[in-house]
């Protein structure tokens, strides 16, 4: 369930939609995830194995001789008091417990070798002149320093050459195992068999095994193990302990002979030369010996089924040290399966855990009864029971309990690890529930010492991909094209089944009372505003509850947040969403935007008479029509008719009850000398501010509030800052404009237009005209009389002459003039002519061709890099011929 990259949503393009895990990979935070579920992670120190892996490879008691900081050509012994990764606490020989003198340095810079390496390079070895109480002391007990150091360092161990010297200076011991390096593996089936592997990659001591003689073709055989396992051993145990080299039976057929020994060969060679440093395996436990005999019974975890514990019997020994299980089967026709175990093999337990522990037992195959009793078992079976004392402690629960968090590995896919859930503890077993992976197998039994499971954060620490938990969204959709609600001839389709999406679990509560409420509807079809993604709010349940009535309005909230634009723009104005007469309380909500997290306080109601007049004020305040959100749910036509209103409309009646501007009146559009400056300095700054999104200048409404917000965007855009607090700042009905307000494409060529009426050429930069000077008169023309001139030309439907001279345009009318279909005639004759459709579809008329530039190609009509550079030669040769031949 690993995924690569996804495509991320961009303000008012159309999108893929993807949903699941796969969506959420490169999203999930372990921080905000607990902090927004109420979870508890597991503590990292209950995970022995990751502490471990996490120590130096120094160890305390090690003795290394340091150079001295008064007289750098003399050395002194000194002993590893402690390790903080690459810093070691340092005592010199002489001291014995007094510690009043110890001092840190660090390996990497420090001057440390080890014991002896002063005689080998002929450098002297001497207490250190400055301190006067060492020297002192030796001199009081010994007659020189040879005698002292002689007794000292009898039977003491020196710290590794290769830790202090060379290419792993310095590094931890799970870092010392690299890629190519080679092991020996013991034998799943048989403990005195054992094969070279390679190592393939190792994250944090997690390491991919590949055979010898195995190459990239044969991963599929690949194994993962942590680099503590019992079963791994250093090159060459194997022979030195008289045990046999021979690779698994299973996979002798993938070679001859001949090439598996040559494989031998090779990776003994490579071994020897690259030796792996004895250090990796010095936190290997020693395996105690154990006490079973043939023929004794026991219950154990299944290694071949999840959540299911079964009988088994021993039924052969190996040595004092392996034994081998076989599950009880009393179908002869059926072949046994068997495993090799230890004493301390999870998942082995005594007769009766399963009883004791209200723990459901599996009953052998083949058994016949109507329950399965252990003391009848046994006499039928003329067999006994394991007695306890051959088991490690089975009560030992080392800290874990039920509802902690942590990471575990995916037992059907080993590649794989997810984030878990404990779903109850009995003992020294945990079942997890995978909350990244489907159903049926999204839970397994593991052992509170099993090297399979990882505290929160680990996957992130080392960089490696974590299965996320799967979120309450629909199946993976197709591309949806966004139609604006005025131009919507046709009903949207038909929308999934309520029951296609559940929202996220909720505390119900009492069934009745004023705290809970039924359900809250989202209604798909309605009017979603200036703020809100039509495309996203389509994606989202039905419905949400029921439930408490603060939990049910929350979720709904962030639903809305994350369907933003610019969700941190929602979130502010949700922030001033009050009513003295709520009976409210405060809840904290998130807004993610380009990569960062912003939170904010808002004040939700408690009672359920009060959430439609809540669900209204929201929808006022994020001018949307007032039904997208309620109790009530709209089933095929909105009572306020907001299929047929314009944005103008909608933001006088229930926004901000600003100004209807003239143009809405159907008046002449005259923007004053001084508005068209400053919208031109806004669009010439936007499109080189490559921080920003590059969408095109201009608001649906002509009011003075909104010359203020313009401001705003023209000082954030002119300080070319990508900060957020900017970017909430920044009014959405100008920067988002070009989502029409819910609208698709349609209404990025309306908005396009209003651009270029009011920027009069200015975002052009290269045209004959600054961004900050007027048009020739005989050129000015105001969005009434383009738009007029383009009505025109529609009626008239004229083709487009194009002439090739020495390879530029020659045109016989202005570009400006055109219609959408001269448009895409224009589209047609070129090499772009798979891509006319498109320009059909938003409605693209020559004014807004003008306009068109890579960013905004790649952003109104979802372009790839290729395609968008080649379509934008074609607009950048008709610029060229306007330029010369009608500006």
């Amino acid at each position: 369930m690993q995924t690569g990259a996804q495509d991320q949503p961009t303000n008012g393009k159309e999108q893929q939609v993807t949903t699941g895990a796969e969506s959420m990979e490169e999203e999930f935070m372990w921080e905000e995830y607990l902090e927004e579920t109420g979870a508890t992670a597991a503590p990292h120190t209950i995970f022995r194995h990751v502490e471990v892996s996490l120590q130096s490879s120094f160890q305390p008691g090690m003795k290394l001789e340091v150079a001295s900081k008064s007289s750098p050509e003399t050395y002194w012994v000194a002993t590893i008091i402690t390790t903080c990764g690459q810093l070691l606490l340092l005592r010199y020989s002489g001291y014995g417990d007094d510690r009043r003198a110890d001092f840190w340095c660090d390996v990497m810079t420090a001057e440390l070798h080890p014991v002896g390496w002063c005689a080998q390079n002929h450098k002297t070895l001497t207490p250190p002149e400055e301190n006067s109480y060492l020297r002192t002391a030796i001199r009081e007990k010994y007659s020189d320093w040879t005698e002292f150091l002689v007794q000292d360092l009898t039977g003491s161990r020196t710290a590794p050459a290769n830790l202090l010297e060379g290419p792993l200076r310095g590094k931890n011991t799970v870092d010392l195992i690299v890629a190519g390096s080679v092991l020996e593996l013991q034998n799943l089936s048989d403990p005195l068999l054992y094969w070279p592997v390679r190592v393939v990659q190792n994250v944090g001591g997690r390491l991919r095994l590949r055979p010898v003689g195995l190459s990239e073709r044969h991963q599929a055989r690949d194994t993962w193990l942590f680099y503590l396992d019992v079963r791994l051993r250093p090159l060459g145990w194997a022979l030195e302990n008289q045990l046999t080299l021979e690779p698994p039976a299973e996979l002798r057929p993938l070679l001859s002979d001949p090439d598996w020994q040559q494989a031998l060969r090779d990776a003994q060679a490579d071994g020897q030369k690259d030796a792996l440093p004895l250090e990796v395996f010095k936190d290997h436990a020693d395996l105690p010996r154990h006490a079973f005999r043939t023929g004794m019974k026991l219950e154990m975890v299944s290694p071949w089924e999840q959540l299911l514990i079964r009988p088994v019997s021993v039924t052969k020994v190996y040595s004092d040290t392996y034994f081998q299980v076989t599950l009880d089967d009393l179908c002869a026709e059926d072949a046994p399966r068997s495993t090799v175990c230890h004493a301390n093999s999870p998942g082995i337990l005594p007769v009766q855990w399963c009883l004791k522990n209200g723990v459901a037992l599996e009953r052998p195959g083949g058994y016949e009864g109507p329950d399965f009793d252990w003391a009848d078992y046994l006499k039928q079976s003329g067999s006994e029971a394991a007695p306890d004392a051959c088991f490690p402690d089975t009560g030992d629960t080392r800290g874990f309990a039920e509802d902690m968090w942590l990471e575990a590995v995916n037992p059907a896919r080993p590649e794989e690890v997810c984030v878990a859930r404990i779903s109850r503890v009995r003992g020294r077993l945990l079942w997890l529930r995978l909350e990244g992976v489907l159903q049926p197998q999204s839970e397994c039994i593991v052992d509170v010492e099993s090297m399979d499971i990882f505290p929160v954060g680990w996957c992130e620490a080392n960089a490696y991909p974590l299965t996320p938990p799967l979120r309450p969204v629909c199946q993976k959709q197709k591309k949806i094209a966004v139609v604006q609600p005025e131009k919507q001839s046709a009903p949207p389709a038909e929308a999934p089944p309520v029951n296609a999406c559940q929202p996220v679990a909720m505390d119900t509560g009492a069934a009745n009372g004023r705290f809970c409420c039924s359900r809250v509807f989202v209604n798909h079809r309605c009017f979603s505003g200036p703020y809100l993604n039509k495309g996203r709010i389509a994606e989202l349940p039905r419905a949400v509850g029921p439930g408490k009535c603060s939990l049910v309005l929350k979720e709904l909230l962030s639903m809305l947040i994350n369907a933003a634009y610019k969700p941190g723009r929602v979130l502010k104005e949700l922030q001033q969403l009050q009513e003295p007469g709520w009976d409210s309380q405060e809840e904290t909500l998130k807004a993610k935007y380009k990569g960062k997290t912003y939170r904010s306080t808002v004040r939700i109601v408690r009672l359920a008479e009060q959430i439609p007049d809540f669900c209204r004020k929201v929808c006022v305040k994020l001018q949307c029509c007032p039904n997208l959100l309620g109790p009530d749910l709209m089933a095929d036509k909105c009572p306020e008719n907001c299929s047929v209103q314009t944005k103008t409309k909608y933001t006088y009646y229930y926004g901000k009850k600003r100004r209807l501007p003239k143009a809405a009146a159907g008046d002449e559009a005259k923007p004053a000398r001084r508005r068209r400056k400053r919208k031109a300095i806004f669009v010439q700054k936007k499109r080189r501010s490559s921080n920003m999104d590059y969408t095109a200048a201009g608001s649906p409404q002509d009011s003075d509030e909104e010359e203020e917000e313009d401001e705003e965007l023209m000082q954030s855009c002119s300080e070319g800052s990508s900060s957020e607090p900017r970017d909430d700042q920044t009014d959405a009905s100008s920067v988002e404009a070009t989502s029409g307000g819910g609208g698709g494409r349609p209404r990025r060529a309306a908005t396009l237009r209003r651009a270029f009426s009011a920027a009069a050429f200015g975002s052009f930069g290269s045209g004959p005209f600054g961004a900050d000077r007027q048009p020739p008169d005989g050129h000015r023309r105001s969005t009434r009389s383009l738009s007029t001139c383009s009505q025109n030309n529609r009626q008239q439907q004229k083709d487009v002459k194009v002439e090739q001279e020495d390879g530029q345009l020659v045109l016989d009318r202005n570009p400006l003039e055109w219609s959408v279909d001269e448009v895409v005639q224009f589209i047609n004759s070129t090499d772009c002519a798979s891509l006319a459709n498109i320009f059909k579809e938003q409605d693209i008329d020559g004014q807004a061709l003008l306009l068109l530039t890579l960013p905004t190609v790649q952003e109104c009509m979802d372009l790839k890099l290729g395609p968008a550079i080649k379509l934008c030669h074609q607009i950048e040769r008709v610029k060229v011929a306007f330029y010369k031949q009608f500006a």
